[in-house]
């Protein structure tokens, strides 16, 4: 291949690599459609009448999922910040029992003040942002087969580790999920956060990669989260049935 040839399809690559997506971002058509109002979840077999739960406040609660580059072209890449405020669901203090859910299609790529709370130093064009989501939705977790996330945790032990049964691309996996928790005085109120190392694999989801995986997303994922769980937050705003 002459040499002249062979630099412009290397910087044609490199252009590929840097927006992280082997296409042009798509046509708003060819991306998941647009989600409607999420209907209310289902009460978890667990919550009996006279089981006191507490509400999951979306506003007051963030889950992010930190996927990293990989492969020999990394370089020319980006990390990106995943993020869901939408959770919905409920808490039982009492039962050390919690379950909750959320959209894949409701959830941001690369807000920028996510990414510098992850300690991200590059930059993703709005063009790169727009074909992460794109191959992240369409290609790579298959959000319109597989719409929702969920997890069902239990107290294992002392309490400083769960038992989260987490579902993600039709596959159901129980990890252990250490999580700190706080829980208020009156029982009205209750604060969680923890973080776990997560594999796309092991949800049968293959990582994105291009170019013989020279360029590739890693399969390890960095999950934390921060939930705020209330006595008083309405159904509506939970996503789960009130008063049980």
């Amino acid at each position: 291949m002459p040499h002249a040839h062979r630099r412009a399809l290397l910087a044609y690559a490199c252009t590929l690599l840097a927006a992280c997506t082997p296409f042009a971002p798509p046509p708003a058509a060819s991306l998941p459609a647009a989600p409607v109002t999420a209907p209310a979840m289902q009460a978890p077999l667990w919550q009996q009448p006279g089981v006191h739960v507490l509400h999951i406040a979306p506003l007051e609660s963030l889950l992010t999922i930190t996927v990293r580059r990989g492969g020999a072209l990394a370089r020319l890449g980006h990390d990106h910040v995943i993020a869901s405020r939408t959770l919905q669901g409920v808490v039982a203090p009492a039962l050390g029992r919690a379950q909750f859910q959320f959209r894949l299609d409701e959830m941001s790529v690369d807000e920028e003040s996510l990414r510098q709370a992850a300690g991200l130093t590059t930059t993703p064009s709005a063009d790169a942002i727009a074909g992460t989501r794109h191959n992240m939705l369409v290609r790579v977790l298959e959000a319109e087969r597989y719409p929702w996330v969920r997890i069902d945790a239990r107290r294992a032990g002392n309490g400083e580790v769960l038992d989260a049964a987490i579902t993600l691309h039709g596959v159901t996996r129980t990890l252990q999920l250490p999580v700190q928790i706080a829980l208020a005085a009156d029982g009205r109120s209750l604060q969680a956060n923890g973080n776990l190392l997560l594999k796309q694999s092991d949800f049968g989801i293959v990582p994105f990669a291009i170019l013989g995986g020279a360029m590739a997303v890693q399969d390890q994922m960095e999950l934390a989260f921060r939930i705020t769980a209330r006595h008083d937050v309405s159904a509506r705003g939970s996503g789960a049935n009130p008063g049980r």
